[in-house]
């Protein structure tokens, strides 16, 4: 269970906004691994963790999208009933509570990769050894 970092791209919240900065990402080669997009207090939060995250800033910079970056938990799922369940109880059982969660594709169509916004990212880390 890697700790990973998760990028935000905050746009306008518009048709187009997700294909622009997907679109954007993906002429400079960035991989997004996975994302999950929502409006937040008015504005589009495309959150995501992507395999080039210096680039992807840079991409963001340059188009003029604010950008925040935090670190997530990233925990790969065997593709499974209860695989999601286990880790969650995990996180409860030591007092972590889930911020919100997010799923990308892994190498394999068996597994999925999935992190967790939580606020203390050690303590997760631990709990999920």
């Amino acid at each position: 269970m890697p700790k990973a970092k998760q990028l935000t791209a905050w746009v306008e919240d518009r048709p187009g906004a997700l294909g622009e900065v997907a679109s954007a990402l993906g002429a400079k080669k960035v991989d997004i691994k996975a994302f999950m997009a929502a409006v937040v207090e008015g504005r589009g939060a495309i959150r995501m963790v992507v395999d080039k995250p210096a680039a992807a800033r840079k991409v963001f910079a340059e188009q003029g999208w604010e950008s925040t970056e935090e670190d997530v938990v990233g925990v790969t799922l065997a593709d499974k009933p209860s695989s999601l369940g286990s880790v969650a109880n995990k996180l409860s059982e030591a007092g972590i509570n889930i911020h919100y969660a997010y799923t990308g594709s892994a190498k394999s169509a068996a597994k999925v990769n999935t992190y967790f916004a939580v606020a203390d990212v050690q303590a997760a880390l631990k709990a999920l050894r």
